[in-house]
């Protein structure tokens, strides 16, 4: 920016620009000038290359010439969002006065800050996703947390351990956080740089500060009647999002009326790589699906903003669950009503975003005119859920609220389909206001004199092709070809020369225009006065409108969960409190619907608790569909557990509180861990947070490391997880057919395989289950059928027998080196594995925190013997 010395040579517009600039250095400034929005110096760089506009040049007096770049004011829609998507932060300098009135420089001021987090603009917002802004607050371990989506209202907070706010921000997916300034090197050190964040001062973050903050603007005397009086570190995040919005220009915020805690207890435990392994929201590869793609049949924004919200945070509450499933089972039932209800709702729009709009007078009449449409259909849904004989649906339409008054009012005050702008007229109905019915009167009667005086001036003329015409520069005028203007009167007086044709006006035509102008003003004037009271109207239903928003969004999740069931041929599951899970026929929601039309999905049966079953070994060579077993086992449960149907002839499933993954292997080169690192980091949180109702889904264990190191390590996990006395249900996929030896040593541990069969030496992929080990892991085959070479293929069989010959005679790789392992290459035989029973069981008896040295070395000792008389 301009330097000191230079800024007092600059021109006036020049310091004027600096002086807002510098009030929000870290924000790109939109000045607006004209009919133009101009950014300077740096700004006017970075704006030209993120909107990829003409870079250019002003004169700024004798400072020379400073950076310019810019575009026309009604293109704003078209270039904020790519600015505000890109991470930065905009504030809109406006025109505070008419330039064609101002003394001097036309006055100027920042009306709106809009940021990644802080947005009411359409083009900004994504429809079917939240726009949270997020506040953290450290306070040694645990961590206060706050998100407000302030198009919506839903203004939510909590607290807790690092790592289970860490979760929620995972979920929530912020497009912004604040912080404290203080605390930076903590939040970076935790968040990196993985969001849009902006830091405040460290007095924001005072709990009296934040609870008088928050007391002030709802009207409380006490936290208490929230649930969060007892949530310190809670209400200083909270009051720290209220004083961002002050700062930011957001000073309407009366559809803000009520914070909620975060009830995290009641949702079950979904970690980063669950989400992502399971696809839930998005998929992995770009060509691929991801669960929410299937089960998002909703008709309306807020009801696919719902159904992200239950499928990342599904109950744990048995009782919710069942009542979500009762009210599916009656839509499916209940045909016709739910035909009409569909055709209602998907007519009803964004009900929720709309009102948060009109609440803070960012709202067009078109809006309201939305409004009013949307509103009509609330009492026809309403109407169909009372008449069910079904109580959960009568008590779902009592709780709307049809709002006849507002709605009588709107449409006796709005005119139809009303424009955009409140300064163009045809905005307010006839018989609404006396005064503006007389100025109409008026504005027509004089528009109706015009046209006499265009009919007089022809007769005495004789000019048929006179026209009266009116431009914002000359007003009404009289226009004459030039073939006819030697028949032009004295008296009147030319204003304008055009190619073909000169303007006139006279003495009579200009008494007219001023009267047709000072009518239609005031008739703007007085339409404007009656809008404004009409949102003001508005403004006082904000609480019923927003439980109605509230209402249709569960309303729509529930329609999309009956139209999914009825098209996928999906059925009811059944929740209950036992630590089982049984699944007959079940199948995978996405991969089945990605099938070619002449192929089926082979269905499976997948049972597990914790008395008998509670590890599933799943061996079986890749491309057999065991990945896909693990996954659809996983999603079945997920489903149950948000409200939907499941795709299963059959499902019985016990509540399930924690569900993990470790499936995919994956680098993480920009931290320096390897995909082995990665594999480990992700298995070591599961084994640090299962309990007894965890469901944890274990693919490929150990192949980031040597066979003989991934096969120690898997067996010894199975070992945990089979010994942990909090028994959580396993399905474990591994290529390590030598794990199939666990199902004799481990009373809970059972082997399947996914069938493959070999014919002509290619091998055909079932895809069923079988209560059965593999012995071979078709790798070769695989790489066969992938396409590999036909000489790697022969030379890797050569290098197999070479391995399965030095493996069952000499315990040797295929350079000669002998090794030594408890976990050698048996081949099923299960005589070589009694030889080193003995050794197991004494090793696996050991306590070594127990242990004392000289106990150690008399161990020691009796294995070396043990291991002498085995030769």
């Amino acid at each position: 920016m301009q330097k000191e010395g230079n800024l007092i040579q600059a021109t006036p517009l020049m310091r004027q620009y600096v002086s807002i600039k510098e009030k929000y250095p870290d924000a790109l400034l939109l000045f607006r000038v004209g009919d133009f929005y101009e950014t300077f110096d740096n700004d006017a760089v970075l704006v030209s290359k993120i909107l990829n506009i003409v870079l250019t040049k002003r004169a700024n007096g004798s400072a020379s010439t400073v950076a310019l770049a810019g575009f026309p004011y009604h293109a704003l829609d078209n270039y904020l969002p790519k600015l505000v998507k890109a991470g930065y932060r905009v504030a809109i300098c406006e025109q505070l006065e008419d330039p064609k009135t101002a003394k001097g420089i036309v006055k100027r001021g920042v009306v709106e800050l809009v940021t990644p987090g802080l947005s009411f603009h359409d083009y900004v917002l994504e429809q079917k996703s939240n726009n949270y802004l997020a506040a953290v607050y450290f306070a040694k371990n645990d961590l206060g947390i706050a998100f407000l989506d302030v198009s919506t209202g839903e203004f939510l907070t909590t607290q807790g351990t690092i790592e289970s706010m860490e979760r929620l921000i995972q979920n929530f997916h912020p497009a912004e956080i604040i912080y404290n300034k203080v605390q930076k090197s903590i939040f970076e050190n935790i968040f990196k740089e993985k969001y849009n964040i902006h830091y405040l001062e460290d007095w924001v973050y005072q709990k009296a500060y934040a609870y008088e903050k928050l007391n002030q603007h709802f009207g409380t005397a006490s936290l208490k009647g929230f649930g969060i009086g007892h949530l310190p570190l809670s209400i200083i995040a909270s009051g720290a999002i209220l004083r961002y919005l002050e700062e930011t220009k957001h000073d309407k915020l009366q559809h803000i009326v009520a914070i909620s805690r975060i009830e995290k207890e009641k949702y079950i435990w979904l970690d980063a790589f669950t989400i992502k392994n399971l696809e839930l929201i998005l998929p992995q590869n770009e060509d691929g699906m991801a669960l929410i793609q299937i089960l998002d049949q909703t008709k309306t924004p807020m009801g696919a903003r719902l159904l992200k919200k239950w499928v990342l945070f599904p109950l744990k509450d048995i009782n919710p669950i069942k009542k979500r499933h009762l009210i599916v089972s009656c839509l499916l039932n209940k045909f016709d009503a739910t035909k009409q209800i569909i055709n209602h709702i998907k007519k009803i729009g964004d009900l929720e975003r709309l009102i948060s709009k009109i609440s803070v007078g960012r709202a067009n009449p078109r809006d309201i005119f939305f409004l009013k449409k949307a509103l009509t259909y609330i009492k026809p849904i309403q109407q169909v859920l009372k008449s069910s004989t079904e109580d959960v649906l009568t008590k779902l339409g009592s709780q709307l609220f049809p709002c006849d008054y507002l709605l009588e009012k709107i449409t006796h005050i709005l005119q139809e389909n009303p424009p955009i702008a409140i300064n163009q007229g045809k905005l307010i109905n006839d018989n609404v206001h006396p005064s503006l019915d007389e100025l109409r009167k008026v504005l027509y009667q004089n528009k109706d004199h015009l046209k006499q005086l265009q009919e007089e001036a022809i007769k005495k003329t004789g000019i048929s092709s006179l026209k009266i015409g009116f431009n914002k520069n000359y007003g009404y005028f009289f226009e004459v070809t030039n073939s006819h203007k030697d028949k032009v009167p004295d008296t009147w007086f030319r204003k304008q020369t055009l190619v073909n044709a000169e303007r006139y006006i006279t003495n009579t035509l200009k008494t007219y225009e001023e009267k047709i102008l000072h009518a239609e003003a005031s008739m703007y004037v007085l339409e404007q006065e009656i809008y404004q009271n009409l949102v003001h109207s508005i403004n006082e239903f904000i609480p019923q409108i927003q439980q109605n928003a509230k209402i249709l969004a569960q309303i729509d999740c529930y329609l999309a969960f009956a139209h999914v069931a009825q098209i996928n041929n999906y059925t009811e599951p059944q929740i209950n409190t036992s630590k089982a899970i049984h699944i007959q026929q079940g199948r995978h929601p996405v991969i089945e619907k990605n099938l070619k039309a002449d192929e089926s999905y082979v269905s499976n049966d997948i049972f597990l608790d914790d008395k008998k079953q509670q590890i599933m070994v799943i061996t079986g060579p890749n491309m057999a569909g065991k990945s896909a077993l693990l996954r659809q086992t996983a999603l079945i449960v997920l489903m149950s557990q948000i409200g939907s149907f499941v795709p299963a002839h059959k499902a019985s499933i016990g509540i399930v509180e924690k569900i993990f993954t470790r499936v995919g292997a994956s680098d993480n080169l920009a931290k320096g861990e390897s995909t082995f690192m990665v594999e480990m980091t992700e298995t070591a949180s599961i084994l640090h947070n299962l309990n007894e109702r965890s469901l944890i889904l274990m693919d490929e264990i150990g192949r980031g490391t040597s066979t003989y190191d991934g096969i120690a390590i898997a067996w010894s996990i199975i070992e945990y997880l089979h010994s942990h006395s909090q028994k959580a249900k396993v399905l474990f996929a591994t290529h390590y057919h030598e794990l199939n030896l666990l199902e004799n040593q481990l009373l809970r541990v059972h082997n399947y395989s996914v069938e493959v069969k070999k014919v002509q030496n290619k091998i055909v992929f079932l895809r069923k289950l079988i209560k059965k080990g593999s012995e071979h892991s078709y790798g070769i085959d695989v790489a066969k059928i992938s396409g590999i070479p036909l000489q790697i293929i022969k030379r890797a069989n050569q290098i197999m027998q070479s391995l399965s010959k030095y493996n069952n005679h000499d315990n040797a790789d295929y350079n000669g080196h002998y090794q030594l392992t408890l976990f050698d290459h048996y081949n099923g035989i299960e005589k070589e594995y009694t030889q080193y029973n003995s050794i197991i069981n004494m090793l696996q008896g050991l306590d070594i925190n127990t242990l004392s040295p000289l106990d150690a070395l008399l161990k020691l000792s009796e294995l070396k013997k043990m291991l002498e008389d085995k030769k």
